[in-house]
């Protein structure tokens, strides 16, 4: 019945006219009819979203000090929990709840990823300790990270905390994958990045936490491939971390974005197949590897159905490193066929992407904006990928060496918010599009840090994928 009703919402709704983001020469494209938005307080600083049932939760990316973007103090930050929505009417978002002190929404922490185990009824919340130069907290704050586990289908709207994960080093991103052949096993890929070359200082945690609600969480796999890496062929041998990963969905292939190492595969064949002390083993070699000048690898995931795999590149302006700013970073695929030599097949770039926008003096501009690529949530034709500044991208990948621009939504940006991200949204670039696009019941969720949640409906090339989803997200395997 819900389906009916989305359906027909989709139908009634006039078409918006969504305005592209400024560049010269792009194509008209079909639209994303905005359904929902909810600016979440105007608090700014939003972070990542997680969905149960008909409930929506959205982290945060700052902390409950007062600290001030431009510095000093005396700018209280509002709202700085997880906050709850319902999205039982998806044209109405609307924040039922908040989950707050003591558990979020503290002094020097951040809420910077969620995820939902739906059939065990969790929602889990990995906060560490934010950054007073990009995340607008507190210097000189106890580095103190963790995964917390809340009981959704408890109380979906203040769900109690059950169980708490401290991985072996801090955090930054996590992929949930859950087992297709042994129900009820769940495991968390969690990335620790560090420049370390010590194999015994993972940048890679695999962990699987089937028994978290009796607090059990038994770390598999610990490893660090940096030390693999040639020195002399990398550009920022300081910044070579493991980013984040992707999984196939049998798990049997694990995808890196290696920060400054680029692209590689590794064989998670061991996890997935439940064997005693298993390891994650690396299949490319990095001499193997895709790189480009330059890298900052931020995302690596598989196109569903295809020996493909798509990968985003994040920089942000030079406020954060010189080498930074215009061009900022892009979107390309990846034959995967043969793992062990995997190759890039093309590229997608936006104008803002090119060496001609750099001259420009919005692309002179570019100390706190970015107009890089972020986040992808990936179907058998269509990648959305949220690229900042650029708004939310939807590409045409059917054709693997041509892909194209299928769609843009850039919304019109809150006059103001409590609290504008420092590097992002303090200079000119007021439209963030951060999160993992998330499709539920054929509508696209995506956060934007500082205008917060939005709702679309996608009416482009291939939108039958999108209108017969019923959920898929990129950092996990639900679904699809």
């Amino acid at each position: 019945m819900r389906r009916s009703w989305l359906v027909l919402l989709v139908c009634l709704l006039l078409p918006i006219a969504l305005a592209a983001p400024a560049s010269a020469g792009r194509p008209s494209a079909p639209r994303l009819v905005q359904v929902g938005h909810n600016p979440l307080f105007g608090r700014g600083m939003n972070a990542a979203p997680a969905i149960y049932k008909d409930f929506l939760y959205v982290g945060n990316r700052t902390d409950n000090s007062d600290t001030c973007a431009a510095g000093g103090t005396g700018c209280p930050h509002p709202h700085p929990g997880v906050l709850v929505l319902s999205i039982r009417h998806p044209a109405h978002p609307t924040v039922v709840g908040e989950i707050g002190a003591p558990e979020e929404g503290t002094i020097g922490q951040t809420s910077r990823e969620l995820r939902v185990w739906p059939q065990a009824g969790l929602l889990m919340v990995m906060s560490f300790r934010c950054s007073s130069a990009i995340h607008v907290c507190p210097a000189n704050q106890p580095d103190v990270w963790n995964i917390k586990f809340f009981d959704v289908r408890a109380n979906p709207v203040n769900p109690p905390l059950v169980a708490t994960y401290v991985p072996p080093q801090r955090p930054h991103e996590m992929f949930l994958w859950l087992d297709p052949k042994r129900p009820g096993r769940a495991l968390l890929y969690v990335t620790t990045p560090s420049s370390s070359l010590d194999p015994a200082r993972p940048n890679l945690v695999v962990t699987d936490i089937s028994r978290a609600r009796a607090g059990v969480f038994d770390e598999i796999v610990h490893v660090n491939f940096n030390n693999l890496f040639d020195p002399a062929g990398l550009s920022q041998p300081a910044n070579l971390a493991l980013h984040s990963i992707g999984l196939s969905a049998d798990g049997r292939r694990t995808y890196l974005a290696h920060l400054d190492g680029g692209f590689l595969v590794a064989d998670s064949s061991e996890v997935a197949d439940a064997i005693p002390n298993p390891a994650v083993r690396r299949i490319t070699n990095t001499a193997d590897r895709v790189t480009w000048t330059n890298p900052e690898a931020h995302s690596a995931v598989q196109v569903p159905g295809r020996r493909l795999a798509l990968t985003t590149d994040e920089l942000y302006g030079t406020f954060t490193a010189p080498d930074h700013g215009c061009p900022w970073g892009w979107v390309r695929l990846m034959d995967v066929s043969d793992p062990a030599h995997p190759r890039q097949l093309s590229e997608y770039k936006l104008a803002e992407n090119g060496t001609s926008f750099c001259d420009t003096p919005a692309g002179q501009d570019d100390a706190r904006v970015s107009f890089s690529s972020h986040n992808p949530t990936v179907l058998k034709h269509l990648a959305l990928v949220t690229w900042h500044s650029s708004g939310f991208q939807v590409i045409d990948i059917a054709d693997a060496l041509r892909p194209r621009q299928a769609a843009v939504a850039s919304p019109t940006p809150l006059a103001a918010v409590a609290t504008e991200d420092p590097a992002l949204s303090l200079g000119p670039g007021k439209v963030v599009m951060w999160s993992y696009p998330i499709i539920h019941n054929g509508l696209i969720y995506v956060v934007d840090i500082r205008n917060g949640l939005y709702v679309y409906a996608y009416r482009g090339p291939h939108a039958k994928e999108v209108a017969t989803t019923r959920f898929l997200e990129g950092n996990s395997n639900l679904g699809g």
